[in-house]
């Protein structure tokens, strides 16, 4: 038993590594995804009633109920009303900052001062996607007749928003390992300037 816990504990950098690798699988196909319609009318209703970005959209929340489609479902009509109300442009920007998030994280083995920039962003990112259980009623049970309604009772949209803890845990570990890793370049660098100017300065008074 003993061996096995030696074994887990062990892991500790290979599960940050994992961790990692699971953040940029998810903020590329997610980010990816946010250029295609369906995606883009699923997030609606988080921005438009968040006061941080709902500037973004022209018409103003609620009146999104009326155009949304489920998804893979067709409604020319309803797409007119999201053109006009900058719902997919919105979406475009959006996942192109997700994709770009994603692939500084990637960037640990080369650069990791860029990757732990990407981590903050991660965290950040799923700080404002939490706040979604504050600001969009979606994503709480609504009150239809049953007494299972409103808080604790996650709607399959808060249940999605909760899961963002995980990421933001996974965004200060990969965070912390790809800082402490530039920190370790930065100092061998520092060093190896040093003992390149020592030698000069022997070979110099030679």
């Amino acid at each position: 038993m003993e061996k096995l816990f030696r074994y887990a504990a062990s892991l500790q950098n290979a599960g940050i590594h994992i961790a990692r690798i699971g953040m940029v699988i998810v903020l590329l196909w997610i980010g990816g995804l946010k250029a295609f319609r369906y995606e883009a009318v699923g997030i609606i209703p988080f921005v438009a009633n968040s006061p941080m970005m709902s500037f973004f959209y022209k018409y103003d929340a609620p009146e999104y109920k009326k155009y949304m489609n489920k998804e893979g479902e067709y409604k020319p009509d309803n797409i007119v009303w999201h053109q006009e109300n900058n719902t997919y442009l919105f979406s475009y920007g959006l996942g192109a900052v997700i994709v770009l998030i994603g692939l500084f994280i990637a960037l640990y083995p080369l650069f990791p001062a860029l990757s732990a920039v990407g981590s903050f962003l991660a965290f950040i990112m799923s700080l404002v996607t939490l706040s979604f259980l504050i600001t969009s009623s979606e994503t709480w049970v609504p009150a239809l007749g049953d007494t299972e309604s409103g808080f604790p009772y996650l709607s399959a949209a808060g249940r999605l928003v909760i899961k963002d803890t995980i990421m933001m845990g996974a965004a200060v570990v990969t965070m912390a390992q790809a800082a402490k890793k530039y920190l370790e370049q930065k100092n061998r660098s520092k060093e190896t300037q040093m003992d390149f100017q020592k030698q000069y300065n022997i070979l110099h008074k030679q």
